[in-house]
């Protein structure tokens, strides 16, 4: 793959928790343990604004698709919903006071769901931003979360390497598997299968109907903090507390391009922590404990996409 940095991107105080594609195709999203959200310009490399003041540390940010509307899950306990296009706040819920972890969208059934440090699912009715629904599915934290429209499944990932299958008419656990030796810590859903990275190292590969049949490997030295389909092409990335992302083959899980300090001078100097595609998945962004959020160019994306 021929990946260049576009940008190296300053200006956040604190380590950087989560990145989020923007509304506008020239922008995007990140958060972590400053104050607020910040957007950023693409095109020119540059900070474009405060979208909104926080009270806590940001853990998740999710952009509702076909919307103007970016949910942000804090620390406390507290979920936002802002508009972009209008800069304001539309709706504020406090679900419990401990942690939200892990946000994702179910846009066919325009629904938010919603996991933290109290291992319940919550899930949030977007036509009125009201938790209409939650569940205790694990005795411990759950740090991440996945989706698959075709398949109606859910997958959770708690602290004690447990992943669980759920159904998403219902939210009935389909079934559950101890799948890492260490806290599951990230999920993504890719060609029928279940990927999920941990806190030991393994990134594990499953049948995401039964959670069998699977394979595992090595993928960073530590800790696998997130898993990235690209929207379009048959690549994922990996980010990694080892300082490190990377970029996987989807099709037979080759690695073709490891981005480190080691590798090239570009790369993050501490833990990689999130990561995001651009809308058009031109862009990869990447966010660090460095306080520093990077812009990387993939070309000649159209002759992947071709390919695939």
């Amino acid at each position: 793959m021929d990946i260049t940095l576009k940008s190296t991107l300053p200006g956040h105080q604190n380590p950087v928790f989560c990145v989020e594609k923007g509304y506008y195709a020239d922008t995007f999203f990140t958060a972590g343990n400053d104050k607020g959200v910040v957007e950023w310009d693409i095109e020119h490399n540059a900070f474009k604004r405060i979208l909104c003041a926080v009270s806590s540390s940001v853990y998740a940010l999710r952009l509702i698709i076909g919307t103007p509307i970016l949910a942000i899950a804090l620390r406390e306990g507290k979920l936002l919903f802002v508009d972009v296009e209008e800069q304001k706040l539309i709706a504020s819920l406090q679900l419990g006071i401990k942690a939200i972890f892990a946000l994702a969208h179910m846009s066919w059934k325009n629904e938010l769901l919603a996991v933290g440090e109290a291992g319940t699912l919550h899930v949030i009715d977007l036509s009125t931003y009201q938790s209409i629904y939650e569940k205790r599915i694990s005795t411990t934290t759950i740090r991440a979360i996945a989706i698959d429209e075709g398949l109606g499944r859910i997958a959770l990932g708690d602290k004690d390497g447990q992943v669980y299958l759920l159904d998403s008419t219902d939210f009935h656990v389909i079934t559950d598997l101890k799948l890492h030796n260490m806290p599951t810590t990230s999920l993504a859903f890719i060609h029928n299968k279940l990927l999920s990275g941990g806190r030991d190292a393994q990134l594990v590969i499953s049948n995401p109907n039964q959670l069998h049949d699977n394979f595992s490997f090595v993928p960073h030295l530590f800790t696998v903090y997130g898993i990235y389909p690209h929207p379009e092409a048959p690549i994922f990335a990996t980010v990694s507390r080892d300082k490190s992302l990377k970029f996987w083959s989807s099709d037979d899980f080759a690695l073709l391009k490891n981005i480190s300090r080691e590798k090239m001078q570009d790369g993050h100097h501490l833990s990689v922590n999130a990561g995001a595609w651009s809308q058009n998945g031109q862009y990869f962004f990447s966010v660090s404990d460095d306080k520093l959020v990077k812009i990387w160019e993939i070309k000649k994306i159209d002759k992947l996409v071709a390919n695939s």
